[in-house]
């Protein structure tokens, strides 16, 4: 008598099947649609002086206090956008890996062509906006030489304003700019569709707040380096 095969459940039956998969890319999704609309957020702080976003700056530091000590709040927060990245990152690759062996290649070919723009970068995009994060990591917060010559350990604005006196640094960030935008777009769309949120009467709203937060963010965040470019920030 042959054995049946046991399917794993809970957490391992999450990580394993095609829709846990795609859950999993939904939810860190979401968390980091939150974390870069309230960083474009926060960056805008930067046209109200070096007074005032050096203390915002320092105020995230200092958040939960006097319960939670000196940017302990902050690591948190850091080491929950690592983890999942991280599993954003696994969940999409293993998604497309998954895909690629179950599909015929003629399929793949004739659903590549019928896909919009946004759908087929996706992928492309996604390795962009990663790559981006370690620059953006070593040019305004680790101030790496070679990638920001003038950096300043404790001045959040000189930062800003000097790094983004660099012309290829300033294209560096439209170009991932752009990928982000098709990225939240696409992204945002799919996880109203994985989350089962989308229904006939409001598909066209959803799909607006979608295309509004791939506008809204990386146009906000392009506002920064742009201001500084054309002297509107000094």
């Amino acid at each position: 008598m042959q054995a049946q095969r046991v399917l794993p459940t809970g957490l391992l039956g999450l990580t394993n099947s095609t829709i846990g998969k795609k859950v999993i890319m939904a939810v860190t999704g979401l968390v980091w649609i939150g974390f870069v609309a309230f960083h474009m957020y926060g960056n805008l702080k930067v046209f109200q002086g070096a007074e005032y976003f050096n203390h915002y700056s320092e105020g995230l530091r200092e958040l939960g206090g006097p319960i939670f000590g000196y940017a302990h709040l902050l690591w948190v927060a850091r080491i929950g956008l690592i983890v999942t990245i991280v599993l954003h990152v696994w969940a999409a690759v293993s998604l497309y890996r998954r895909a690629a062996k179950a599909r015929p290649r003629s399929y793949e070919m004739q659903r590549t062509v019928q896909a919009n723009y946004a759908s087929i970068t996706i992928r492309y995009g996604g390795l962009v906006i990663f790559l981006f994060i370690l620059f953006h990591l070593m040019h305004l917060t680790w101030g790496v030489p070679g990638v920001h010559n003038s950096f300043v350990h404790g001045d959040p604005y000189a930062n800003v304003v000097s790094g983004f006196q660099s012309i290829p640094a300033v294209i560096v960030y439209m170009l991932a700019l752009t990928a982000l935008g098709f990225h939240l777009f696409h992204g945002t769309w799919s996880m109203f569709q994985t989350l089962g949120f989308n229904n006939k009467s409001y598909d066209r709203a959803l799909r607006g707040l979608a295309l509004a937060l791939a506008l809204i963010v990386p146009i906000g965040f392009a506002t920064v380096p742009l201001a500084i470019v054309f002297g509107f920030v000094s």
